[in-house]
């Protein structure tokens, strides 16, 4: 491990730390400021001549403070002559911009992932994309790690009985149905149409959640708007306790208030893929940790192996 070298920006530094202790490695020293005007300046502060570099980066809000510093890391560790940088994205932004679903629209995922590739990343390893076709926009290897195992193993200790998991929407069949299957537990789908990129409003559920415990699974939870859309669903069709799962808590806006008058959900599980700032907390929210999971996978990728295990 002694070529191994792990950095971070501003985004997630509690994380990046967590990841050095499940690695027993050090975190690299660099800084990490801003000039006078607002500029951001990078310096790094170790030899990384020939090393295997990792940089901790989530380019979640302020999105884009944390994707210029990942950038400018980035440039910076490839004019230091580093081996290989690998930029750790636990949380990938803009992600939700993946096609051209309206006239002149960007396709901005495509964009970022271009700007990550010129700016030198030789990889990249990241978690629960939003879209799963994210990984096609790369010219480069990507790693894509999944956070369900994380989340099984919290459910299968409280040992809930009459299980269900529900997709709040189409877009999370896949990931909900992988839930089901790690919990035995059965599947529903709410059917929503969006009524703007903010809002949308649940039409109607496919399949048996009458007198079940239900589990939500989602990749993001932003405003909070589409959550308890589909909290309000599930109560009028007569679900038991409801709980949520998702992997990347951005909790913007409302979504903190919203949480706290939505008297039919349990609790919210998230990752700490995304920092939980103080003013955020609450005791609705529980914060699961994917350090462990993002170590191992920094460490098959510098050992050169595989990583496949650990999509599942």
């Amino acid at each position: 491990m002694d070529k191994l070298a792990v950095f971070s920006g501003n985004a997630n530094l509690v994380l990046a730390k967590d990841i050095c202790r499940d690695l027993k490695v050090k975190l690299q020293d660099a800084l990490v400021g801003r000039f006078s005007e607002g500029e951001i300046r990078v310096k790094i502060n170790e030899n990384v001549r020939g090393k295997d570099v990792f940089i901790v980066q989530p380019t979640c809000p302020p999105s884009n403070d944390n994707l210029m510093e990942l950038l400018i890391m980035i440039d910076a560790l490839r004019r230091a002559s580093a081996h290989r940088i690998t930029a750790v994205i636990p949380y990938f932004g803009y992600a939700r911009q993946d096609r051209k679903d309206q006239p002149r629209v960007p396709i901005t995922a495509k964009l970022v992932a271009n700007l990550l590739t010129t700016a030198g990343a030789n990889r990249i390893l990241t978690m629960d994309l939003h879209a799963g076709q994210i990984q096609g926009f790369f010219d480069i290897p990507v790693d894509h790690l999944f956070s369900v195992g994380v989340f099984v193993d919290y459910f299968s200790k409280m040992n809930i009985r009459d299980l269900v998991v529900v997709s709040p929407d189409v877009g999370s069949i896949k990931m909900a149905r992988a839930y089901a299957k790690r919990v035995s537990a059965g599947l529903a789908i709410i059917d929503k149409r969006r009524v703007s990129p903010e809002k949308a409003e649940a039409m109607h559920i496919m399949g048996e959640v009458e007198d079940k415990n239900v589990i939500i699974i989602d990749d993001m939870v932003a405003t909070g708007s589409s959550l308890i859309e589909a909290v309000e669903a599930l109560k009028k069709s007569k679900a038991k306790a409801i709980y949520a799962a998702i992997s990347h808590g951005i909790l913007s806006g409302p979504a903190i208030q919203r949480i706290d008058q939505c008297a039919g959900l349990e609790k919210l599980l998230i990752s700490d893929s995304v920092p939980l700032s103080t003013d955020k907390q609450h005791e609705k929210i529980q914060v699961l940790s994917v350090s462990s999971l993002l170590a191992e996978a920094i460490k098959r990728i510098h050992n050169e192996e595989s990583v496949s295990c650990l999509f599942d």
